[in-house]
């Protein structure tokens, strides 16, 4: 049985939130990209993140932001122009709607700032984010490419019209 959606909040992160941010990021990542970065050859490089979440918060390019249920941070999100570069909740979230409730703030805040059209990487192996995003209207364009991050594993563009300020799904 789902539990029933707690609301959540987005705020701004601030460097202070990383470790918090790295404490739900970590676990969610190591369950959900198991086929994309096995752990016994690809541990989740949790001091490289904690240094790209740093060099992000300082971009004027990048807003990266945190959601929080009770003062407790539960999910992340960064944008970055039109792209939706990031989005994660705590695996124990997982099934509870907090993710597409966190999806749905971002996306609302990319439209009120103009977003008509955006655009995301997921990961071709992550077939759970796949699912997610094809659920809420995000459709592959086709063009792919690849992680930063060893393997170097292949990443899908998906995008979504944001212009119908009606549509939240």
């Amino acid at each position: 049985m789902r539990e029933p959606v707690a609301h959540v909040q987005l705020r701004p992160m601030e460097s202070a939130d990383v470790p918090a941010v790295l404490d739900v990021q970590e676990p969610a990542a190591v369950a959900g990209l198991a086929d994309v970065f096995p752990q016994d050859r690809h541990p989740f490089p949790r001091e490289v993140v904690a240094a790209r979440w740093r060099e992000e918060i300082a971009s004027p390019d990048v807003e990266c932001l945190v959601a929080l249920d009770a003062g407790t941070v539960v999910g992340f999100a960064a944008v970055r122009g039109d792209e939706l570069l990031h989005l994660g909740t705590a695996l124990e979230r997982w099934g509870t709607g907090t993710a597409q409730e966190v999806h749905d703030l971002v996306v609302d805040h990319m439209r009120s700032r103009g977003t008509r059209r955006a655009w995301l990487w997921v990961f071709t192996d992550n077939r759970r984010g796949r699912r997610f995003y094809a659920r809420l209207g995000w459709a592959p364009t086709g063009e792919r490419s690849r992680s930063t991050f060893p393997p170097h594993a292949e990443l899908l563009r998906l995008e979504r019209d944001l212009s119908d300020p009606a549509r939240r799904r």
